[in-house]
């Protein structure tokens, strides 16, 4: 026991001088990935080396580092000299069985999601990439009228609200999350998010509660794409590979600690 709690000890402290020295810029990608052992960071808070827009390039004007956290900053993102899209991917490497981990917070009305799987050459990354949802379960609907967009994909009542495949964990338009297994910090307030992807088992974690699991591919997710918001996307969803991605949704969005390891 004595043994068993000095490891214990030893491995925290261990975890504390890392994260210190990530914030504090000390430590390299490959010191990280040999310090994480199988964790590999796709941001760290010091680089956005390999990170690019959807389709593109470059970043897209609005998404910058500030305070050590990826942020999308709304003034700079209306530069008018800018016309492509401005959603971004780690354009680095593809990934197809994972865990992938990160931290977010959402002002007021917010909304953004987390892609994966993603393949490029499509309008937009959800034209063939599942979404773990983001957005402000609270006051989304308070400050943008729904009717339109729920009537769109089958709503026949309650159209004024926002409906469970489209909160927070949800896989969007899909699967929603476990009401009662759900907590969801206040706007403004970080929030931790993890997806465990296998061709087994999809999880979504909120907090460190899982609230969601799924089997992707099988009988009932077929189903579910082509009677839904996916019927006329064909390539939804099918690739068991592809790029993660985060999604500007015209609000300013924080993320910190994104790391990914390969299952």
């Amino acid at each position: 026991m004595t043994v068993l709690l000095a490891l214990s000890i030893i491995a925290c402290k261990d975890s504390n001088e890392t994260k210190e020295q990530v914030e504090e810029g000390a430590l390299t990608q490959d010191d990280i990935h040999k310090t994480e052992g199988e964790w590999q960071y796709l941001f760290d808070g010091t680089t956005l080396e390999g990170w690019r827009g959807y389709n593109e390039d470059k970043m897209p004007p609005g998404w910058v580092i500030n305070n050590g956290e990826l942020t999308y900053d709304t003034e700079l993102g209306l530069e008018q000299d800018y016309t492509g899209g401005r959603d971004i991917i780690y354009g680095a490497e593809e990934f197809d069985n994972f865990e992938l981990y990160l931290e977010w917070k959402l002002p007021k009305g917010g909304n953004s999601g987390i892609f994966y799987h993603i393949k490029e050459g499509y309008p937009a990354p959800y034209d063939s990439a599942p979404e773990y949802q983001l957005i402000d379960d609270d006051n989304y609907a308070q400050i943008h009228d729904l009717t339109g967009y729920n009537k769109s994909v089958g709503h026949t009542e309650n159209l004024s609200e926002l409906k469970p495949l489209n909160k927070t964990a949800a896989d969007y338009a899909m699967h929603g999350p476990d009401l009662d297994m759900k907590k969801l910090n206040p706007v403004g307030e970080w929030n931790s998010s993890k997806i465990v992807f296998t061709p087994e088992k999809v999880e979504h974690w909120l907090n460190g509660e899982k609230v969601l699991s799924f089997v992707p591919w099988d009988d009932e997710w077929h189903k579910k794409k082509n009677s839904g918001k996916w019927k006329e996307s064909p390539d939804y969803g099918k690739f068991k590979s592809g790029y993660i991605g985060l999604q500007d949704h015209a609000s300013p969005i924080w993320f910190r600690n994104i790391k990914i390891r390969k299952l």
